[in-house]
């Protein structure tokens, strides 16, 4: 792994297969598709997860967030401006994202199967940075995960984080190459998928 990055969030929900987290600064969610990682009670592991929805609401459980664009005395605000009005949302609101689990790494070595155990509620998260992500999909493995995993944007995930791994690397064209083909060989029953998922992979 590289330098240690800042933290950006902590795990509030954890299972085998995915985790959730809450940002630490509201609407600063990594984006859809980032690989991030989890921080494991075992020294020297740690989880990957893709992020796969990201999402504001009220920190209240079932509570909503209210209108705040037009005030009593008929002022409009917009955007950026509601916040800036209203600093108390950072208090009231909260930005959470999940990720699919795609991995682990333990001591310096990654694997990209299902770890031991998930990783614990109120333990660190960090988005990877460029070279970590470069390292982790040097295998295509995970492919095969995200790919039939459920209740998830799958294709489109999978695009956004062979988007992200070619950017990651000098070059980026080698990369989709090689990852198209192993696309290709998980789907060539599937044509139409295939040819969808290609087309969201170009640069």
């Amino acid at each position: 792994m590289s330098q240690q990055p800042d933290r950006i969030g902590e795990v509030i929900e954890s299972s085998t297969t995915r985790f959730t987290a809450g940002a630490y600064e509201l609407l600063a969610a990594p984006p859809f598709g980032a690989l991030i990682r989890a921080q494991s009670r075992v020294e020297g592991l740690a989880i990957y997860g893709l992020v796969y929805e990201i999402r504001t609401g009220s920190k209240e459980p079932g509570g909503r967030a209210i209108v705040r664009g037009r005030t009593y005395t008929g002022r409009d605000l917009y955007d950026a401006e509601i916040y800036h009005e209203h600093p108390d949302l950072a208090e009231v609101l909260q930005t959470e994202f999940s990720a699919i689990t795609v991995g682990f790494i333990e001591d310096g070595r990654v694997y990209q199967y299902l770890p031991p155990h998930p990783p614990p509620v109120h333990y660190s998260v960090y988005q990877c940075d460029p070279a970590e992500v470069a390292c982790f999909s040097q295998s295509c493995d995970f492919f095969r995960s995200v790919l039939f995993a459920s209740n998830i944007p799958s294709d489109e995930l999978l695009a956004a984080m062979i988007r992200a791994a070619a950017r990651a690397r000098d070059d980026d064209r080698a990369y989709l190459v090689h990852a198209g083909r192993e696309v290709a060989s998980l789907l060539k029953d599937d044509y139409d998928r295939l040819t969808a998922l290609l087309r969201r992979i170009r640069p």
